[in-house]
């Protein structure tokens, strides 16, 4: 067996249908195996908060090893965790190939898994992961305004603190009573579909649950961005959540059922020689990370997967290509971009600084540190706190950046960062950047 971390990392498939996986002694022992690995290492202890969580408990036992931690305190250390998989796939050295074979969110998704069967979820959770018929709710005529009136209500955030478990102080997103998908006028053909080399020039759009109800305007300065460059567009208006909610819940079981719903919409699409993309990060990687590895041998899911993009992987692949147009109207100044975490670990590299980049008069600094937002983790009245604490370094690194503009590529991030600057700052989405950019 050969040892070593030369090599490109493997994350394995998750054998989540095993009988192995939700097997309390099994994962007990798998838990302490890799916890006993991370002590010794602490290479990742700037992350988030599992690992500070680990090592408290290792330093404060009677041995100061992990024999020494109460086994029924190791789902502190799974609490913590929001599966941004920033720890397997841009620090440890012990993943796969390595013979130690460690892969911390795998993990942390089958301690979740296991807790989500044995009924230890509350119903906070269960709820706000239901994004569609939440957010179908909330975005309904009448019923959006007053959604959009409590969150700004001192009192009413109050009690939802006490009674729900959601922050008095969490950024909450706006719901807009005209979701994207009942828009018209959204698609946009082209005098002549000009294929690339990995690239059909025609974009079936996947609005997301987040792009839908809360941010349609990214949608929209996407659309805008693709159509000025010369790429049919679509919106695709029968598809369901991505399933990374229920996935952070360990509710594997949903992200199946919901997988099985989008499957024949995004196939569709892709016989009618559309690529897909998605404005949101988790959502991407949903599909071309984390439901690839849930079915791998899934052919349906692998040919999604070939044909899913990242807004700027997809625009700098056409660039390559001599198919962008890059005589931009206006400089962007200063720009403080912040490199979203589930942007980052689908290793395609920094496609929207390069970009951004072209546009002439912009100079780009890209902060490479978690926002603290994480889908649910920032709202929620226990991990608040450590949220804003993970967001302190990124939000520092924009006020020193004296930026003209700032943003992220997860709206949910860029939100994050202006609740933690003073005043009345707002990001902006990169696309949105260059849609100023071309002045369309």
């Amino acid at each position: 067996m050969k040892e070593g971390s030369l090599e490109a990392p493997k994350r394995e498939p998750l054998a989540w249908r095993s009988g192995d996986f939700t097997d309390e002694t099994s994962l007990y022992a798998e838990m302490e195996r890799v916890f006993d690995i991370c002590h010794g290492c602490r290479r990742c202890v700037s992350l988030c908060d599992s690992f500070p969580t680990l090592f408290d408990l290792v330093d404060e036992s009677e041995t100061f090893e992990v024999d020494g931690v109460d086994k029924a305190d190791y789902m502190k250390v799974v609490d913590q965790c929001y599966l941004c998989d920033l720890c397997a796939e841009t620090k440890c050295p012990y993943l796969p190939p390595h013979v130690w074979g460690v892969d911390f969110p795998h993990l942390m998704l089958r301690a979740k898994t296991y807790r989500f069967k044995q009924g230890d979820t509350r119903w906070r959770d269960r709820l706000i992961t239901s994004t569609d018929p939440i957010f179908d709710f909330l975005s309904t005529p009448g019923i959006s305004s007053v959604a959009n009136a409590a969150a700004g209500s001192r009192l009413l955030r109050g009690i939802g603190d006490k009674a729900a478990g959601i922050h008095a102080d969490a950024p909450i997103p706006p719901f807009t009573s005209k979701p994207v998908v009942k828009r018209a006028g959204l698609d946009r053909s082209v005098s002549e579909v000009r294929p690339g080399t990995r690239t059909t020039g025609r974009v079936a759009i996947y609005v997301t649950c987040y792009g839908d109800h809360n941010e349609p305007e990214v949608v929209e300065d996407l659309i805008a961005v693709l159509h000025h460059n010369n790429v049919e567009v679509k919106v695709l208006k029968d598809s369901v959540c991505c399933g990374m909610p229920k996935l952070e819940l360990g509710d594997l079981e949903k992200v199946a059922a919901l997988k099985e719903v989008n499957l024949p919409v995004f196939l569709r699409a892709i016989d009618d020689g559309y690529d897909i993309i998605a404005p949101i990060p988790s959502c991407v990687l949903m599909y071309k990370q984390e439901l690839p590895l849930m079915f791998p041998e899934d052919e349906q899911i692998n040919r999604i997967k070939a044909a899913f993009f990242d807004p700027f992987e997809y625009l700098m692949l056409r660039h390559k290509d001599d198919l962008i147009d890059t005589s931009f109207s206006k400089p962007l100044g200063k720009v403080a971009y912040h490199v979203a975490c589930h942007q980052r670990v689908q290793n395609i590299g920094m496609k929207t600084r390069d970009f951004l980049n072209l546009i002439p008069g912009t100079e780009v600094t890209a902060i490479e540190r978690c926002s603290g937002h994480d889908g649910t983790y920032a709202i929620k009245s226990e991990t608040y706190d450590k949220a804003m604490k993970i967001a302190r370094p990124v939000v520092n690194a924009v006020q020193k950046s004296t930026a003209d503009h700032f943003g992220s590529d997860c709206p949910m991030a860029g939100r994050m960062i202006s609740h933690g600057l003073p005043g009345d700052e707002h990001a902006q989405h990169p696309i949105s950047m260059v849609r100023s950019a071309y002045n369309i």
